[in-house]
């Protein structure tokens, strides 16, 4: 058998992921085809996108052949099923989502739906039954506004409006309908029929939107809990109780529009992500300057940026330099340094960061000249937009919980009220009582403070989490983080810098620091292996102005070493293997003290004599140590570094980062077992990488974290949760704010189940009436949807 792989977005461009559907169809397409055996997905890592892998019989089948297929099938697939992510206007609340749900997938052709009660609509359809356009019309049939679409074709924005007071017309009529309910009630002690007449105009005013949700409920073959809010006030006006139906009516939609307010003020908090990119352009022609829309940037463009104006692209820096505010999208807190790079044609992705600029952070005061490497809609921050969109529409574990609940619930409470509706038959009482009370019931039992309390608090800590620089994608990665107990690192580019750096020079034989420095730097700038770059680079810096003699003869011994002559002697610079010293005790003292501190040793000689060791190490990051002592305090119990570097090596980076644990000489399949080995022992636990070059470790991790994903479009798409600077210390903020989000969830659902709990037997019973129902109901959902805004303000302690 032969293998070929195949980059999933050269087959499918237009999917969101390798997890999407139309991956497991291309691959039930293939499998089993004369001549190809298996068909499966390969993770992304640091330098690779997600692939398909074709393990195909050479006798059989051509690897062409085999790669016109996956083609063939692939241009099929796109041209047949869709994707679309809608930002709409008109979700009043998280129950109207389910209602949106069922009505859009009973349409033909429509395969899957998920709707958040942020705005944001994911739809799966089949190209060859329905289309964008009809889809679209189906939406606005269900009384939404289109805001955005997240299509390849880029953003348009339409307005929507809530009726004649625009987006606040329904707190308007909910607080006209208290008025009329106020005079009503002060009237009826002076004359009957105005008092009447206000009541029922309170009656259109608080049930115009619950009256109008239910007949589009209705004609959609199902109902809602607010329907019978409807009925149950409608039931208050038929036994003679106005004043008690028209509080009801007023309380229930004071509450929907105090619920639709805050649930707004999340949504803003997202959609400010988008307002982060500037909407225009300084397009460099020559020596002339054009501004144009973001959206007309092409690859290879050259922009200029004003001092304290937005970036408007993701792209390098080719003229100036200058400190760059990138806190918009990786949450770093003190401006980076820019530079213009060398070779403006170099690939950015092999660029360090100090080159880099991404779109929607702020220049500092110099002029900068930028080379588009993305266009707008690829850009680091449209990709970060449209993934916290689409983190809304997943359901975290503890809301699908809550809506099986409900599920059940709901028709529970029906039947418990139509059984309390004939009380009377069995107890000596009159109708309009046991209805009475069956309304008070139904009022008291209404499950809208569960529906809210999860949503609420999931779509708030994602907000938070991305206005921090934390992609976190969804529900469940969110849930998850809060319950961690463990977590493992990667070493390199994670704990450490991820380049080597010179620590010790250590001068032997009557030799100089300076003297053997310059000796050194002269030779090792013959090569160009990473150790020796890194010497020199250091080197230089530490001798400063002094110059630089010039080496010759570079000879390179592979894998141990380099050979030149300087000044006609003879000097040599490599490890222990290509001198292999007999006698000389104290060099392999040093040497060996070195490198049991995680130290990589090179010896100098000249002319045969050892003149001195220097030695290099990939140093642990700055701020590591301080986030490991974070992470203790935010209670994670267990800490494992997990590297393919030798064990004295991870001892040492260990013992200087505070981490527990090093294993060492790791193959990639060993982390795997690392990872499955610490998940049984301590139930959940996450896999800390940079750019997700482990990627079997994370995706066998309960939760998979990537660092510095901020330009890494493989981490971005991979990992469950990106931090989008190349910052250790946004993982305790990240795992606090989800500690706060499960706490808030769990408050949440005492809260709405508790009062619940407590109403029904009250109301039952005749304790409580419809009045203290109502209060108590809609206190309860205003109390969740509050309690779940605290997300936003959230601060590390």
């Amino acid at each position: 058998m032969e293998k070929l792989k195949i980059n999933i977005d050269l087959v499918l461009p237009d999917i969101p992921d390798e997890k999407d559907a139309c991956v497991q169809r291309i691959i039930t397409t293939l499998q089993g085809r004369p001549g190809i055996d298996k068909v499966h997905v390969i993770p992304g890592t640091a330098n690779t996108k997600p692939q398909l892998c074709f393990h195909y019989n050479p006798d059989v089948i051509t690897l062409a052949h085999v790669q016109k297929m996956a083609e063939q099938a692939g241009a099929g697939i796109t041209r047949r099923y869709g994707h679309l992510l809608l930002e709409v206007e008109g979700i009043r609340h998280q129950r109207q989502t389910r209602l949106i749900e069922t009505a859009l997938l009973r349409n033909k052709g429509v395969l899957s739906v998920a709707v958040s009660g942020a705005g944001s609509i994911m739809i799966e359809f089949d190209n060859e039954i329905t289309s964008e356009e009809k889809i679209e019309a189906l939406i606005k049939k269900e009384g939404l506004q289109i805001a955005a679409h997240a299509h390849k074709h880029g953003h348009d924005h339409d307005h929507a409006h809530g009726g004649i007071f625009g987006k606040n017309t329904e707190l308007v009529f909910s607080l006209l309908c208290g008025g009329l309910l106020g005079a009503g009630y002060g009237l009826s002690y002076v004359a009957h029929l105005p008092a009447l007449l206000c009541y029922i105009a309170a009656y259109f005013f608080g049930g115009f939107f619950t009256a109008k949700e239910a007949i589009e409920t209705i004609r959609n073959g199902g109902f809602e809990i607010d329907f019978l809010m409807l009925v149950a006030a409608i039931g208050a006006a038929i036994l003679g109780n106005w004043a008690e139906g028209a509080l009801l009516l007023f309380l229930f939609s004071l509450g929907h529009a105090l619920e639709h307010f805050a649930m707004e003020k999340a949504r803003k908090s997202i959609a400010a992500l988008t307002d982060l990119a500037p909407k225009t352009a300084l397009l460099k022609t020559g020596s002339q300057t054009q501004e144009i829309p973001v959206e007309k940037l092409r690859k290879d463009d050259v922009i200029i940026i004003r001092p304290h104006t937005k970036i408007a692209a993701d792209g390098i820096v080719v003229n100036g330099s200058g400190s760059v505010n990138q806190a918009p999208i990786t949450g770093e807190s003190m401006p980076v340094d820019k530079i213009a790079v060398d070779d403006p044609n170099t690939d950015a992705t092999q660029l360090e960061a100090k080159h880099r600029v991404f779109a929607g952070t702020i220049n500092g005061n110099e002029l900068l000249e930028i080379k588009v490497t993305k266009e707008a809609a690829d850009s680091t921050l449209a990709r970060l937009v449209k993934m916290v969109n689409e983190a809304q529409t997943q359901k975290s574990p503890t809301q699908q919980f809550t809506d099986r609940f409900e599920r059940y619930f709901v028709p529970a409470v029906l039947i418990l009220v139509v059984l309390l509706c004939f009380a009377f038959v069995v107890i000596d009482e009159p109708f309009s009582t046991s209805f009475y009370r069956a309304m008070s019931v139904l009022v008291a039992a209404s499950p809208c403070a569960l529906a809210i309390s999860t949503p609420s608090a999931v779509l708030s800590g994602v907000a938070r989490a991305a206005r921090a620089g934390v992609l976190i994608k969804g529900g469940r990665p969110l849930e998850d983080l809060g319950s961690l107990t463990a977590l493992a690192f990667d070493k390199t580019g994670t704990l450490t810098e991820g380049k080597p750096k010179m620590t010790h020079v250590v001068p032997l034989a009557g030799m100089d620091e300076t003297a053997l420095l310059k000796t050194v730097v002269a030779v090792e700038a013959l090569s160009d292996h990473p150790l020796a770059k890194a010497i020199v680079r250091d080197g230089r810096e530490k001798l400063g102005n002094v110059p630089i003699p010039q080496a010759q003869n570079m000879e390179a011994v592979m894998g141990k070493g380099i050979r030149a002559t300087l000044n006609n002697s003879s000097i040599v610079i490599g490890n222990m293997a290509l001198f292999e010293p007999e006698g000389d005790e104290q060099v392999k003292s040093t040497v060996r003290q070195l490198e049991a501190g995680g130290n990589t040793t090179m010896l100098v000689q000249k002319d045969g004599q050892y003149i001195g060791i220097i030695a290099v190490m990939d140093t642990p990051r700055k701020e590591a140590k301080e986030a490991v002592q974070q992470l203790k305090q935010t209670g994670i119990q267990k800490m494992v570094m997990l590297t393919g570097d030798n064990q004295e090596v991870a001892n040492a980076i260990a013992a200087q980062t505070g981490i527990m644990e090093a294993q060492g000489n790791l193959l990639p399949e060993q982390k795997v077992e690392a990872i499955q080995q610490l998940a049984a022992q301590e139930n959940k636990v996450a896999m800390v990488g940079d750019g997700v070059n482990d990627a079997p470790a994370m995706a066998k991790s309960t939760v998979g974290i990537a660092m510095g994903a901020a330009g890494s479009d493989v981490a971005l798409e991979t990992a469950d949760i990106a931090l989008m600077g190349d910052q250790l210390t946004l993982l305790p903020f990240a795992i606090g704010l989800s500690r706060q989000a499960s706490r808030i969830i769990k408050q949440n659902l005492v809260i709405s189940l508790g009062v619940v709990a407590l109403l029904v037997p009250l109301t039952i019973f005749g304790i409580a009436s419809i009045g203290p129902a109502v209060l108590a109901h809609e206190g309860s959902t205003l109390v969740v949807v509050f309690n779940a805004l605290r997300l936003l303000a959230y601060k590390e302690r």
